[in-house]
């Protein structure tokens, strides 16, 4: 093993499926062949959305396609004392602040329509004058927090999509690192963990790429680093042009695992998706023999009828 880390971080919101489960198996691929440590974490903030048993059944079904890891699993409600150490940090320096702001309050604030609804840029009601100092509170539930997002271009390269530079606060301004449930919110959590656990290489859905900036700006905000490498795979979408999800049918792991689909079935269909040729059952460890992240599509992945049948035939 090396000094080099990667994290597998599923979110117990739902089932792993064919979308998800190629990410995961790319970055594992990636971690083995190189030697990186692989910290599993589960990603368990999003409380309203936390399916019971689902992170077992994560960990399940990673491990029955092949996958494992060296350290974990983590839990991030676990122990928040490390996010709240990181938000009073922030406070301190005068580099959040309170929001009481509704989302239809941000909506009804917007002056151009935006396509990505998640990606609303905040209009900057509730923002005191960077620099002011306060005093970070997890206790009350109509407060968020929000951190002063710079005017400025953060660059980086990323391993597969390339040179990439984005200004935080021209896209969606200053963005919530704490939520009103009292809870840190995701762009603030990944980066204090992913610090603390000692993650150089970050592999995920280029769904993501987006927040990226957002994290680089935090890491130097707070101190930390040095900055991970980043690399963002295409998504796997349905023949509608849409991402995965359950307009699609099942496509969920434990769907194909209760119909008796072996594991390399799954495994093969993913290496076919990642230009490996044309498919076959494999088992994850061949997969990782094989892969080569310059032969992966640009593109998205569509899944197809074709690719259930082969699935279940």
């Amino acid at each position: 093993m090396n000094a080099f880390c990667t994290r597998l971080a599923p979110s117990p919101t739902g089932a792993l499926h064919l979308g998800n489960a190629r990410t995961f198996l790319i970055n594992w691929a990636m971690a083995r062949r190189a030697g990186w440590r692989i910290v599993m974490r589960l990603e368990d903030l999003d409380g309203p959305r936390i399916k019971h048993d689902a992170d077992r059944a994560a960990l399940d079904t990673l491990a029955w396609l092949g996958l494992d890891w060296d350290d974990g699993p983590y839990y991030q409600r676990a122990d928040l004392t490390r996010y709240h150490a990181a938000l009073d940090q922030l406070a301190a320096a005068g580099e959040i602040y309170r929001c009481t702001c509704t989302r239809s309050q941000i909506e009804s604030a917007q002056s151009a329509p935006h396509a990505d609804a998640h990606e609303l840029r905040y209009p900057g009601t509730c923002r005191t004058p960077r620099g002011t100092t306060t005093k970070y509170e997890a206790d009350d539930n109509d407060i968020a927090w929000r951190v002063h997002a710079d005017d400025a271009t953060i660059r980086f390269q990323d391993d597969f999509a390339g040179d990439q530079s984005h200004n935080v606060q021209q896209t969606v301004g200053d963005f919530v690192v704490a939520s009103k449930a009292g809870l840190p919110a995701y762009q603030l959590a990944v980066v204090v963990d992913d610090a603390a656990q000692g993650v150089t290489h970050i592999v995920r859905g280029d769904d993501l790429l987006t927040s990226t900036a957002r994290q680089i700006m935090l890491y130097r905000k707070l101190g930390l680093g040095p900055e991970p490498r980043y690399c963002h795979l295409p998504l796997v979408l349905g023949p509608d042009g849409r991402r995965l999800a359950k307009r699609h049918g099942d496509t969920r792991i434990g769907y194909y695992r209760g119909r008796s689909v072996p594991p390399e079935k799954i495994v093969g269909l993913l290496a076919e998706w990642c230009g490996l040729g044309h498919r076959r059952p494999m088992s994850a460890v061949e997969f990782a023999d094989e892969f080569d992240l310059n032969k992966l599509p640009h593109g998205p992945v569509t899944f197809t009828d074709d690719d259930d049948a082969w699935l279940q035939n």
